[in-house]
């Protein structure tokens, strides 16, 4: 290793929590320059890193203890190995025997033993590709294994007692433990191998030509010096959190937390640490919120401050909201807007979420804010994420205000569409009418935050889908400059079109009001919903033509338009991955060529199974002449130009279409309360929020509706619980936080937007308890800090909150 750090070339220095980490023994420049590339600069960044499992090596849990699919981490002997030449791939494997614990420990004295003591069990472990652990291995070393367990038909392995060979592993990860007789500073680092609870960390080698031998054991071997080191120079790390909060809530100092989490003491339960639930998690996951919530609050009283537009509701006003209205307002609706109308009213800027169900009318809400800002002589801007979404806006807010005369100006409304797909020449006759004034709702992508765009007087920005969209992208709309010149400082109200769970309310969204219609419209009926295989689909068919024939209209939806290509693969179109395999990569050492190989032919499978996908295109001339033949059929899919679509749709409305065979194109915006079948092919490739968004297409009738779920032949666990999901509840809100739970907060997004928030300890799918206790928290030191905080420490704060987390994520300054 020495080769590789290059300590020789560098001092020692006393370490503190700001020294660089080239002066940390076993470090030095390369590493430190890549490890830099990671984030990771100084000591303190270093003690950050902190493990991601544990395994007890004090007291292992008996193989016997296990069941197949479970995974293990497993310490044992290694009996013996053998490379086996196959026509695919070599195949390295090596029995492993496991001990029994001891007659009158607590695993033996539970019933968990079997077989009985006198035999050694053993486990099988496999590695294809394994030519490169050929001379890895002797009989006798000691061994850690980590992977899943699964059923060993044969109960034999090399060098192991017929029988006792229940389990085998395949491509587990492996830890060669060190020699219990070793001298020197090696036996100094044996007690971190062996004989206690060990950290687990991933790799921060990355894919550089040496990063293999940045291992969990050289990690382990690094913290345990700094740690030394820093005690040795009695160093007083800064403290974080103001004395009289910690005390008051029971928490562990920083360095005390740090240390227990890298070195977990004697006693403590392997359970709370894989939980995140030991006092010293608990006192980190409080610190990472409770700043964040520090940031949002400061964020929302420096709003209060600022000047916006105070917007009348005068009698042309409301004249205006009440020609766009198709349908009596739910209770919910009235409220919701009366929240909106009366953060318009202030003087204030409105920062405003709006949430609800699908087809609970957010949409209509909004247009009705967009008609407050334009009835005052303002413009209005509406975002949406991809340019299907933004097309829809803007055909259903035309059709809306087709016939809506304003009673401000006494002429029809203004509304403009502009998308990256436009030509040039198109894009600036949209832009000069949007600078000159001669656009009252302006409808776009993510063309309209560019530079080129300006407003002559922007009074209401509406985002929809805000959780595509990164949160500097909605800061850089806000603050477009109009014609003087001058930065506006419009209202902002951000749509989502599914729910979002509560704690990425109170962190994404945390700078924003919250209103929520919690009311669909009267009339709606509960969707009968039901999964399908493929094998089946004929009853499918048969069952939508016989709601045809009863006067009905059906949606089917296909993953894509045509071949293997997708049609809009930003809008949450799935592809599951196995956890298993990325926990394996992050843990193991470099993967030699031929193992890398494997990979592509791996990627090159999953191509063939994407072109095996049935398309729109090809089903809609499938089932034409098929299945559905006599009926009428429509084609609907992204490449169609706004248009045609429109075209499409009005005839899918008027009736003149009986199945409409679409992509995701209809999953916004799409009202046809005669169509009461939704068709899903290929669902276990869809996301659980689109799925969602997609029945929620029909079921806006007083007929019963139906969504049928198809599934082709190979599900995935994951896909299987969205599914069930799916079959069990309509509640959005409850969907949201499974969707949340399973995916966790970035893929729930589905991309990673800017100011999603990466945190060292905390998660937002498991942490919600303590997100709710840091903004309690975070309130009362802003509004009245406790006196028994000395002014030293709250200033501290403050300026540890300006530095390192304005820093991060942005969100001191907006």
């Amino acid at each position: 290793m020495r080769s590789i750090a290059a300590t020789a070339t560098i001092e020692p220095v006393p370490l503190e929590l700001t020294t660089p980490v080239k002066y940390i023994k076993r470090i030095g420049d390369r590493v430190a320059a890549n490890l830099a590339e990671r984030g990771v600069e100084t000591v303190e960044d270093l003690l950050y890193h902190l493990p991601f499992r544990y395994e007890d090596r004090l007291h292992p849990k008996p193989l016997s203890g296990y069941h197949p699919g479970d995974m293990a981490s497993l310490v044992g002997e290694v009996r013996g190995t053998v490379l086996l030449r196959t026509r695919s791939a070599p195949i390295f494997e090596m029995t492993v025997g496991i001990k029994p614990p001891p007659a009158d420990s607590e695993a033996a004295m539970s019933g968990l033993l079997r077989p009985p003591p006198a035999v050694l069990e053993t486990v099988k472990c496999m590695w294809f590709h394994g030519t490169y652990l050929r001379d890895k291995f002797r009989p006798g070393q000691m061994i850690a294994l980590y992977g899943k367990l699964e059923g060993s038909r044969s109960g034999n392995a090399l060098n192991a007692v017929p029988g006792a060979t229940q389990f085998k592993m395949i491509q587990p990860t492996f830890e060669i433990l060190p020699d219990a007789s070793a001298t020197g500073e090696d036996a100094e680092f044996t007690m971190l191998e062996m004989g206690r609870i060990v950290p687990v960390y991933e790799s921060l080698g990355g894919k550089t030509p040496w990063g293999a031998k940045l291992t969990s054991r050289w990690l382990r071997r690094v913290m345990w010096t700094v740690f030394r080191e820093l005690t040795e120079s009695d160093t007083k790390a800064d403290e974080t959190l103001p004395q009289a909060l910690r005390q008051r809530l029971g928490l562990p100092g920083r360095m005390e937390a740090l240390q227990a989490l890298h070195f977990p003491p004697a006693g403590t339960p392997i359970t709370e640490l894989m939980s995140a639930r030991t006092p010293a998690h608990r006192r980190l996951i409080f610190e990472e919120f409770w700043y964040l919530e520090l940031g949002l609050e400061l964020k929302r009283r420096k709003l209060r401050t600022r000047a916006g537009t105070a917007f009348l509701t005068d009698e042309k006003v409301r004249e205006a909201l009440k020609q766009v209205l198709p349908f009596k307002p739910t209770s919910a609706q009235k409220r919701v807007l009366g929240e909106i109308v009366t953060d318009m009213r202030a003087s204030r800027p409105m920062r405003r979420l709006l949430q609800g169900d699908v087809g609970s009318g957010k949409t209509i809400v909004a247009l009705q804010a967009a008609l407050v800002a334009i009835e005052n002589g303002y413009q209005a801007a509406m975002m949406a994420p991809t340019e299907i979404l933004a097309t829809q806006h803007y055909l259903s807010a035309r059709k809306l205000l087709a016939d809506a005369i304003s009673p401000h100006t006494g002429r029809p409304y203004r509304v403009a569409l502009l998308t990256g797909s436009l030509d040039e020449r198109a894009k600036r006759d949209v832009r000069g009418r949007i600078f000159r004034g001669e656009t009252d709702l302006a409808i776009g992508t993510h063309a309209l935050v560019e530079e080129k765009v300006d407003f002559e007087n922007l009074g209401l920005v509406i985002v929809d889908e805000q959780h595509r969209f990164g949160v500097q992208q909605r800061f850089k709309l806000m603050r477009k400059p109009g014609a003087n010149g001058v930065a506006t400082e419009p209202d902002v109200l951000v749509m989502t079109a599914t729910p979002i769970p509560r704690t990425l309310a109170l962190t994404v969204y945390g700078d924003l009001e919250v209103s929520i219609i919690d009311e669909l419209p009267p009339g709606r009926t509960p969707i009968v919903t039901r999964r399908m295989p493929e094998e089946r689909s004929s009853e499918v068919w048969n069952f939508v033509r016989k709601q045809i024939v009863a006067g009905r209209q059906a949606y089917i939806v296909y993953p894509v338009i045509e071949g293997e290509k997708d049609d809009q693969p930003e809008l949450d179109f799935a592809q599951d991955s196995s956890e298993s395999v990325s926990q394996q990569v992050s843990e193991s050492a470099a993967l030699p060529k031929k193992q890398k190989n494997g990979k592509k032919a791996s990627s090159a499978r999953k191509s063939a199974d994407r072109v095996k996908l049935r398309s729109a295109t090809e089903m809609f001339d499938e089932l034409s002449s098929g299945a559905l033949s006599g009926m009428k059929l429509g084609l609907l899919h992204g490449r169609m130009s706004a248009d045609d679509k429109e075209v499409t749709m009005a005839r899918f409305k008027r009736g003149e279409i009986d199945v409409l065979i679409s992509t995701t194109v209809i999953e916004v915006g799409v009202d046809v309360p005669n169509a009461t079948v939704m068709v899903i092919e290929h669902a276990e490739r869809f996301g659980l929020a689109q799925m969602h968004q997609l029945r929620g297409r029909v079921g806006r009738g007083a007929a019963k509706s139906y969504c049928v779920l198809l599934t082709g032949s190979s599900v995935s666990p994951e896909a299987e619980q969205r599914l069930d999901a799916m079959v069990r509840t309509q509640n959005g809100f409850e969907l949201a936080e499974f969707d949340l739970e399973q995916r966790g907060p970035g893929e729930f997004f589905g991309t990673r937007q800017t100011g999603l928030p990466e945190f060292h300890v905390a998660s937002l799918a498991r942490d919600r308890e303590f997100l709710e206790l840091a903004k309690s928290e975070a309130a009362h030191f802003v509004e009245a800090p406790d006196p028994n905080i000395p002014r030293a420490e709250i200033e501290a704060v403050w300026a540890r909150l300006k530095q390192q987390w304005q820093r991060r994520y942005g969100l001191v300054e907006a």
